[in-house]
């Protein structure tokens, strides 16, 4: 049984489609991109995988997780599935540790359970050393690694993270790419999105997007690759 599917999908925004009968199927240690262009869709899809936008009157389709439909859940992200927000709320304290603690308190964990899970997920991305940080003092690579260690302290089965690699450099956004195969190979499927033709780093499938239409599926190692040799001899000169 898939962990994750969409089945004939179709998502309106007023009179604009949205999504238009997209169907989709994720199976466990699976890392999927969907690959699409502003105004594609992309980030439309990945909010309704993951419940937190409903289908709606007039809307088509079914989406399951673990085999269960999502719609008796109402826009409310159920257990098993993590929606990483790269965003913070001020009053869950100013530092990474505050936000990452105050998240499982509004699930309900322990303080003292709270706190070494925070570390453990701060250490699983690499970002140990921004427990005692302010949120404002991140830098973008660490806003992502951060964002994605709150969500893992949710222990999900789906960790869904929209252009986690925007405005990074490509060290940095290799890295983040890298981070997330390994969580999938953990056994935490991904499902991610890019608005680039570059950055499918270790997805096993890459889905293109165009206009609430899946349009094909595109081959990682065959994707198109992009020489930065002459970009560093205009910089060094």
């Amino acid at each position: 049984m898939p962990l994750l599917e969409l089945e004939h999908v179709s998502k309106h925004r007023g009179q604009r489609v949205a999504l238009d009968d997209v169907s989709l199927v994720i199976e466990t240690r699976e890392m999927v991109t969907i690959y699409g262009e502003r105004r594609s869709g992309r980030s439309t899809l990945l909010r309704v995988a993951s419940g937190i936008e409903t289908l709606d009157k007039g809307d088509k389709g079914v989406v399951r997780f673990d085999g269960a439909d999502l719609a008796p859940y109402r826009g409310q992200v159920r257990a098993g599935i993590s929606y990483c927000r790269t965003t913070f709320r001020r009053d869950r304290g100013p530092t990474v540790l505050d936000q990452l603690i105050a998240g499982q308190l509004s699930r309900r964990v322990a303080r003292p359970v709270a706190l070494p899970c925070a570390l453990q997920a701060l250490e699983r991305v690499a970002a140990e050393r921004c427990g005692v940080f302010r949120i404002t003092e991140l830098r973008a690579e660490e806003t992502i690694r951060v964002a994605i260690a709150r969500s893992l302290t949710a222990d999900p089965s789906l960790l869904i993270v929209d252009e986690p690699t925007l405005g990074l450099d490509p060290a940095e956004r290799d890295g983040i790419l890298e981070l997330l195969r390994s969580i999938a190979d953990e056994g935490v499927s991904i499902l991610t999105s890019t608005g680039t033709g570059t950055d499918f780093l270790g997805s096993d499938r890459v889905l293109s997007l165009g206009k609430g239409r899946l349009r094909g599926e595109l081959v990682p190692e065959l994707a198109q690759v992009t020489d930065l040799s002459h970009h560093r001899r205009q910089t060094a000169g």
